[in-house]
């Protein structure tokens, strides 16, 4: 039997990539943590979600939208974010369909290192 291919778009198991952080394991770039982000909304893993976002901008719990599902992942671009940085960026376009229709999100999101770990801090809409 084949495994599940993970959600974020690398040619791997869902559990040898995105799945071993969402166990607990630690991503070690920003581009991972987004990678492991988008995968969590894919899934609906609320508690990963909120673990690695931020304390100063964490939102209470995080809603799924009914109907909606990730369909995609594209890395647009990536600033800093290295296993040595403090901060980074990665700019991204996702696509879903909702109730039949397809979409896209396309954001710029910033991450930082809190408490040596790489968490999501907020994300500008690009387009």
């Amino acid at each position: 039997m084949r495994a599940r291919a993970c959600p974020c778009g690398l040619p791997a198991s869902y559990g040898e990539c995105c799945g071993r952080f969402h166990a607990g394991g630690a991503a070690p770039t920003a581009e991972a943590l987004m990678r492991s982000r988008y995968t969590a909304f894919a899934v609906e893993d609320e508690a990963y979600l909120l673990r690695t976002w931020h304390p100063a901008t964490r939102p209470p719990r995080v809603e799924f939208e009914r109907g909606l599902r990730w369909t995609g992942l594209q890395i647009a671009g990536v600033s800093g974010g290295g296993p040595a940085d403090t901060r980074g960026t990665v700019t991204f376009e996702a696509r879903y369909t909702h109730l039949g229709r397809s979409g896209e999100l396309r954001e710029r999101s910033r991450f930082a290192r809190h408490e040596s770990a790489w968490v999501y801090v907020e994300g500008t809409a690009t387009g």
